[in-house]
């Protein structure tokens, strides 16, 4: 089912603050640069209690965000705070609110601990924040309707070019793994060397756990592979096992050559190096799809 989402552009320009709303949700988003952030200041929206997400640039070069998530019962005094300390130097800032203004405070902790864990386990961003703060009692209906409110978050985040929520590794289970099988959109590596399992899904290319991976790296791979690989090291998805590393979960790569370049450590076209049981390419398997 499709939503209907608007995006309000508060200064009328293409890279100024906005706010963002979803048909029939409480809630809604307001996205700024730091320095924008005099361009909202004075909206009402700014003193209300919410969530927060402050991006700046990432200590290491695997990375291309730096997130830090927090809450408040005043949204504008805790980012005013924010600006006055050297120490936080964030140059992008979305927070969420509920328009009827009736978010309480155990509420807006229990989004602040949901959303840290989710960001930790998707390992795709710096996340500042260490731990995960302890989850608050609520009642059951108000857990579904936080829950519900976190979802809304997650679609509006990657809109504002905040994608640290998108997981970089999944848990397939025996049941989904059969169901790919079936229609034979599984592959496995071709090389002798290294053992690797590919599944093809909707959620994207998946590399099953326990697969093998080249620990050597040629001069041939692109730098964009090589700060993946190096992330992916960084964040424990690839254990180093001596003279190879092994995927320590199952790990959505966006195209098959994604795949193949972190298994293989060199530059490599996935939709020759992927094959079926039966030794076809990813590529000819496509092909026959389509001329059927």
């Amino acid at each position: 089912m499709g939503k209907k989402l608007t995006v309000y552009l508060i200064d009328g320009k293409e890279f100024g603050p906005r706010i963002i709303e979803i048909g029939n949700w409480v809630g809604k988003g307001l996205y700024s640069s730091r320095a924008s952030l005099t361009d909202i200041f004075l909206r009402h929206e700014f003193n209300n209690p919410g969530v927060y997400f402050l991006k700046s640039q990432p200590a290491s070069s695997a990375f291309n965000e730096r997130i830090y998530i927090g809450e408040a019962e005043n949204i504008g005094k805790r980012i005013k705070q924010h600006l006055s300390d050297i120490n936080r130097d964030f140059y992008e800032l979305v927070y969420f609110i509920s328009k009827d203004e009736l978010l309480t405070k155990t509420q807006i902790k229990y989004l602040e601990s949901r959303l840290i864990q989710i960001a930790i386990d998707a390992k795709a961003a710096e996340i500042e924040n260490g731990n995960s703060p302890s989850l608050p009692t609520l009642h059951e209906a108000d857990i579904s309707d936080m829950e519900y409110f976190l979802e809304q978050i997650k679609l509006v985040l990657p809109l504002v070019g905040f994608n640290f929520l998108k997981s970089t590794t999944t848990q397939m289970s025996k049941k989904s793994k059969l169901l790919v099988e079936q229609n034979t959109m599984v592959f496995n590596i071709k090389n002798k060397q290294y053992k690797a399992k590919m599944y093809v899904t909707s959620d994207g290319f998946i590399i099953e756990k326990n697969s093998q991976a080249n620990k050597k790296v040629s001069e041939s791979m692109s730098d964009n592979y090589k700060q993946l690989r190096q992330k992916l090291i960084e964040t424990k998805v690839l254990i180093d096992k001596g003279d190879h590393y092994v995927f320590d979960s199952d790990t959505i790569f966006t195209s098959p050559s994604a795949a193949s370049n972190i298994v293989l450590g060199r530059q490599s076209q996935g939709p020759n190096e992927w094959v079926t049981a039966d030794n076809k390419t990813y590529k000819e398997f496509i092909e026959k799809l389509e001329s059927n």
